[in-house]
């Protein structure tokens, strides 16, 4: 009877560090939209300038993604993560010094975004699927990505109040500083060589890649990951400056931004524990679609802090909850080997929509003067990846020619 081989590091040591990574690399990005207004008023730029850096740091997560994952499938993810944690706090430095569109984009865009390629999901998600049980991967993902939400939860307010106590340049170099904790948590991600290199049948990375994107549901759960990332990134980096011109207080928006973060933690929770239940291609198709009928009822309905709140917490249920059924499906047809280099390939298509949620969402503001037509974009797609999800096999890939090899 063949067994898997037995975890090379602690399940408690690696979903401590994990948590706390993700806490303060995805809390810190997902208070950025604060900063849309006060930067480009005393810059004088406009907002598409803002959301257009945005939209490239989307981008070069993804296009890095892979690249740090297969580093990290290779060499173990503490050697990414040092390096990206260095990234990111000086992106956050220059970020503040910028006073050019250019260089904005090349600090808040390139920078960081090759940063938080390096820190958050796809390299993490790598060392628990090699030190998690197979029957705990899933619950153990939702925990992870749990953590980043109340990142969001716990930082949004803290951003917040650096900006208003400390001003917008001095909050970025304070947080500059607080990304530096994520190398010594690092080390608690260390593996041995030989469990950076465990995984069932060997492969090359060519061979797994020709693999996974001739395979229909890795196509198929790529296409749906892009919606999610045109709904959340738009959501996230416009959403205060839709508030604001509609006539509602500047702490409605730091509120619902807190309070999308709050909900997502019981969100990606329950995601991760009814993925050891459930079809996860049921729960992804069931998450795409409730967020379509969120942000229909909350356009029409009358706009109030009080529907603002409820808004965001339902959303908020809903918001990265597509983590860790996304990921556990990947490492259940696949295997772990290859985890954060195939699931780096699927962020990227996640970041394809982001970049596209947050440009088009600042570029048909200036045009049209209202975000109407992005939302409703939102919606279509929305149901286009309820849809899409639906026909996934989640069942291990078969290789019988390696396999008899």
């Amino acid at each position: 009877m063949q067994s898997s081989p037995p975890p090379k590091l602690s399940m408690v040591q690696v979903l401590v560090c994990s948590a706390l990574i993700v806490t303060l690399s995805m809390g810190i990005r997902h208070g950025f939209g604060l900063w849309l207004q006060p930067i480009t008023m005393d810059r004088g730029w406009n907002r598409e300038t803002f959301a257009f850096a945005m939209a490239v740091q989307n981008l070069m997560w993804g296009v890095a993604g892979p690249f740090a994952g297969m580093l990290a499938d290779r060499f173990g993810a503490f050697r990414v993560l040092i390096v990206g944690t260095l990234l990111y706090a000086g992106g956050l430095v220059l970020m503040a010094l910028a006073t050019s569109g250019l260089a904005f984009t090349g600090s808040a865009g390139v920078l960081i975004g090759m940063a938080q390629a390096g820190t958050t999901y796809a390299i993490i998600y790598g060392v628990i699927g090699r030190n998690v049980a197979p029957e705990k991967r899933s619950w153990a993902m939702g925990v992870a990505a749990a953590a980043g939400s109340f990142g969001q939860f716990l930082m949004v307010p803290v951003e917040n109040w650096l900006i208003g106590g400390f001003g917008w340049q001095n909050a970025l170099f304070i947080l500059g500083c607080l990304a530096l904790a994520i190398i010594p948590l690092s080390w608690g991600l260390k593996e041995p060589k030989v469990a950076a290199a465990a995984g069932g049948v060997q492969q090359s990375i060519g061979q797994a890649l020709r693999e996974a994107f001739t395979y229909p549901s890795f196509q198929l759960l790529t296409a749906g990951y892009f919606v999610c990332g045109f709904q959340v990134v738009f959501i996230g980096v416009h959403m205060p400056s839709y508030l604001k011109d509609q006539g509602l207080a500047p702490e409605v928006a730091t509120y619902a931004l807190a309070l999308i973060g709050l909900f997502n933690v019981f969100g990606t929770y329950i995601a991760g524990v009814l993925g050891q239940r459930l079809q996860k291609r049921h729960i992804l198709a069931s998450i795409y679609f409730l967020r379509s009928v969120a942000i229909v009822i909350f356009l029409f309905v009358p706009l109030s802090p009080a529907s603002v709140y409820v808004f965001s917490s339902v959303i908020g249920l809903l918001w990265l909850s597509t983590v860790p059924p996304t990921n556990a499906v990947v490492a259940q047809i696949f295997g772990v080997r290859y985890l954060s280099m195939l699931g780096g390939f699927v962020f990227l298509s996640h970041q394809i929509g982001s970049f596209l949620g947050v440009w088009l969402g600042g570029k048909l503001y200036d045009s049209t003067g209202s975000y109407d037509v992005v939302w409703w974009l939102a919606v279509a797609l929305g149901v286009f990846a309820a849809l899409v999800n639906l026909p996934v096999r989640e069942s291990a890939i078969s290789r019988p020619a390696q396999a008899a090899a």
